[in-house]
């Protein structure tokens, strides 16, 4: 190669990376509102880049993104939050993030692919300074929280929504910061997650998820013009029908609700319910239809949390099922001495899980506080806890709160109760 053509190929090397830089959109490039803005560069990355910036600095001179209602991600997106805070506007009552496949009213969603959402740095995500609507669908809206629970009214949760005409007047799915249904291919990676609605990041039907390196502070509380009031349902991770090969890894933080919770709920096949309802909880159908809609293959590990309630919930009922779940070095530090760091099974949600339809579930190298280390509510089959101290004051690491004739292999090895040792 001759000299003229080697510098040509160098300027070729250098030239086109840059210029493939230089299309990857930020929402800078584009006019209108934050979100606005931030929408106008993911349809323009949509089939070109595939890759969206949010940098630090926002055009409008301030180190804040202020979102209004839901930045929706199409397939083969990725979104990369460099260094900076992006925040729920009071005005806002929708979700931060949702797939653009489901939402309301629509009624047959397909399916997404490849979403990613990848921190750099420092990243923020956080709820409305006062939102309007927080809690679950069964959760009824309220100014005064405490006022409410004195007079016997514990369904209940903070929005200044609340008594104002035309507005709904229960929570719903769109109080969920981040939430994906339908989606084969999903990354969440290095973000701080702060006082959302109701869950954190929560999973309708898909499929291949990462969750990796994230800090949660998601409390039951928040304090409005002086005051405190309660905000119901404020779980971590939620993995819901439909959920399977997840890899949850490096997670820490403090939940008002059970920090992951793997939860098969709701109506049988023979009562079928409908994707995109305003009134549910979940923004797919609330529905097991079947094996598809089974929770499995979900390895978690490495996390560190604290609560009143669960490190790790798996509820299911009737026919529904959940199995293969593998959770490995957690530790968990029960508030108040409240609960336990894993429960299996769980009633009140609806017909009682029937017996083998939670299995595989195995836990080791688990240390928690709490009323024992492990509650078993429901028939399992073939589970595990291997290499776990459990450092509460109840009388021993497991609580089984059905008859051990109803559950089979279950394998127990090296359990220690702190409390007990040197005695």
């Amino acid at each position: 190669m001759d000299m003229n053509k080697q510098h040509l190929f160098l300027l070729i090397a250098w030239v086109i990376p840059i210029f493939l830089m230089a299309k990857v959109p930020t929402p800078n490039d584009f006019t209108g509102s934050d979100t606005e803005r931030i929408q106008a560069a993911i349809d323009a990355a949509k089939g070109t880049s595939g890759k969206v910036i949010i940098p630090a600095d926002n055009a409008n001179g301030t180190n804040l993104w202020e979102i209004d209602r839901a930045i929706l991600l199409p397939s083969d997106m990725t979104v990369i939050l460099d260094n900076c805070t992006l925040r729920l506007s009071d005005n806002s009552r929708d979700n931060l993030f949702r797939s653009d496949n489901v939402g309301e009213g629509i009624r047959q969603p397909t399916r997404n692919r490849n979403i990613r959402i990848i921190g750099v740095g420092e990243v923020r995500l956080q709820g409305a300074l006062n939102p309007r609507s927080t809690g679950d669908s069964f959760r009824q809206l309220t100014l005064d929280t405490e006022q409410a629970k004195k007079d016997g009214n514990w369904r209940i949760s903070y929005g200044s929504d609340a008594g104002k005409a035309g507005r709904k007047q229960t929570g719903d799915w769109r109080n969920i910061l981040i939430l994906m249904g339908y989606v084969d291919g999903f990354t969440l990676t290095n973000v701080s997650i702060e006082n959302t609605h109701s869950w954190a990041v929560s999973f309708e039907r898909t499929l291949h998820a990462e969750l990796t390196q994230i800090r949660i502070d998601n409390r039951e509380e928040l304090e409005i013009d002086g005051r405190k009031v309660s905000v119901a349902n404020k779980d971590g991770i939620n993995l819901r029908q439909g959920c399977k090969y997840f890899r949850i890894d490096n997670i820490s933080g403090y939940t008002g609700d059970d920090f992951i919770a793997l939860s098969n709920l709701g109506s049988g096949p023979e009562s079928p319910a409908a994707s995109g309802d305003i009134t549910s909880y979940m923004v797919t159908a609330p529905t097991w239809f079947g094996p598809e809609d089974d929770i499995e293959q979900v390895q978690i590990s490495n996390i560190h949390c604290s609560n009143r309630y669960r490190a790790v919930a798996i509820r299911a009922t009737d026919q529904a099922g959940i199995h293969h779940v593998f959770i490995n070095s957690l530790v968990f530090q029960a508030v108040d001495g409240l609960h336990e760091a894993i429960l299996l099974g769980g009633g009140g949600y609806g017909k009682p899980s029937l017996p083998g339809k939670i299995n595989n579930v195995y836990g080791m190298n688990i240390k928690g506080s709490g009323k024992c280390l492990v509650r078993i509510e429901s028939p399992v089959h073939h589970c595990g806890l291997i290499n776990a101290v459990y450092e509460g004051e109840g009388d021993g690491p497991i609580l089984y709160t059905i008859d051990r004739e109803q559950i089979q292999n279950l394998e127990l090895l090296n359990l220690i109760h702190a409390k007990n040792v040197g005695h």
